[in-house]
């Protein structure tokens, strides 16, 4: 086992997650301490910036450069914030852009950076082997999803509800499966924002005043997204368009109507087996409309990931140290019934420039397995 740092800022802009956790990247060991550093308004707000314009940004944009910069510092900021003695950073990025169908997903962060700040190796660049496999570059959380859950009654389904909503569906048999689902908070987010200046719904309170407006729901389920056949994979901003057709309601019919549009979005996946149980981790988990929407569109028990001890706010984060452990070890990070892919593919690049020499001595074992 080595002890390795996941870090973790999602498309929802909130923060910087930081967690430990022991790991051979096969098993999970002994989880350590969590922290989140929240984004800087400021901060927020020009990366925001930078994902509504990433489609057309160079890749030295100075503002581009400025903000990665600053969201990389963040990240130092976590690691010295969590102050735990580390082997081994995986460090995910800030996703900009996710268009698998042109093989291509754009996380900024300097990993030499990083690296440097820490002197601690760390692992990035997690989804480009995938794509370039052929696979859709996410989710990749399944994994992970199947090693914690090695103690489980299956079959179960893992929920994460984040900016967009993702599913890992374990068999009884072992099988691994895997897409993104929908919107998850990405537009409830947006809409909160735009209407109350929080940039959450807050114990889903707007929604809850509001009333769904069907036909805006039955245009939204009408995405083509919804016709293509998993795995299959999503960008913050895949389904903006919704913005428009909520314009006219009111900003509790319009949260409500997001909510439905979350919960909608998980009842009409096609399943190829029935989970007897659904845990769900994400921001999404702390909405009562949510999680009350899904457990009567389910019909089945549907709850929080701490109900079996995991950590629902440090669970990517986790996961991403994890993945690092694997890449270091050159095990597969995406399989074909999670990304798409042929056969299964690892990942990641490792940087240790700058990083005192007796910090790569416990990769060396690592890699030994």
């Amino acid at each position: 086992m080595v002890r390795v740092i996941g870090l973790m800022s999602g498309t929802s802009l909130d923060g910087v997650d930081a967690a430990a956790i022991e790991t051979d990247g096969i098993m999970v060991g002994a989880a350590g301490p969590t922290t989140t550093v929240p984004f800087p308004p400021e901060l927020r707000a020009r990366t925001r910036a930078i994902l509504d314009r990433a489609a057309s940004l160079r890749a030295d944009d100075p503002e581009l450069l400025a903000v990665e910069h600053d969201l990389t510092r963040l990240h130092v900021a976590a690691v010295r914030a969590l102050d735990w003695p580390a082997d081994l950073i995986g460090f995910h990025g800030q996703t900009i852009l996710h268009r698998p169908e042109e093989h291509r997903s754009w996380q900024i962060g300097d990993a030499g950076l990083l690296a440097a700040e820490t002197g601690v190796p760390v692992v990035h660049d997690f989804r480009s082997a995938d794509l370039a496999a052929g696979g859709e570059g996410a989710p990749l959380v399944p994994v992970f999803h199947q090693a914690l859950a090695l103690g489980l009654e299956h079959p179960l389904a893992v929920l994460n509800i984040g900016g967009v909503a993702n599913v890992s569906l374990l068999g009884a048999s072992g099988e691994l499966l895997a897409c993104d689902v929908g919107p998850g908070n990405a537009l409830l987010d947006d809409w909160a924002m735009r209407h109350t200046g929080v940039p959450c719904d807050r114990d889903g309170a707007l929604a809850r005043a509001g009333r769904v407006d069907g036909a805006v729901l039955g245009d939204l389920m009408g995405d083509p997204f919804f016709r293509r056949p998993a795995p299959k994979s999503l960008d913050r901003l895949s389904f903006h368009r919704a913005m428009d057709l909520l314009a006219p309601l009111s900003p509790a019919d319009g949260a409500a109507t997001l909510a439905a549009f979350t919960v909608r979005a998980v009842a009409e996946l096609p399943l190829p087996f029935a989970p007897r149980r659904w845990l769900v981790c994400g921001g999404g988990r702390h909405n009562p409309v949510l999680m009350e929407g899904l457990r009567q569109a389910l019909g089945v028990a549907v709850e929080p990931v701490e109900a079996v001890g995991w950590n629902g706010d440090a669970l990517e984060a986790q996961c991403f140290g994890f993945l690092a452990a694997r890449a270091v070890r050159g095990l597969p990070l995406s399989f074909p019934g999670t990304t798409g892919v042929e056969r299964p593919v690892s990942g990641g690049r490792l940087e240790e420039r700058g990083v005192p020499a007796a910090a790569t001595r416990m990769l060396n074992l690592l890699r030994q397995g």
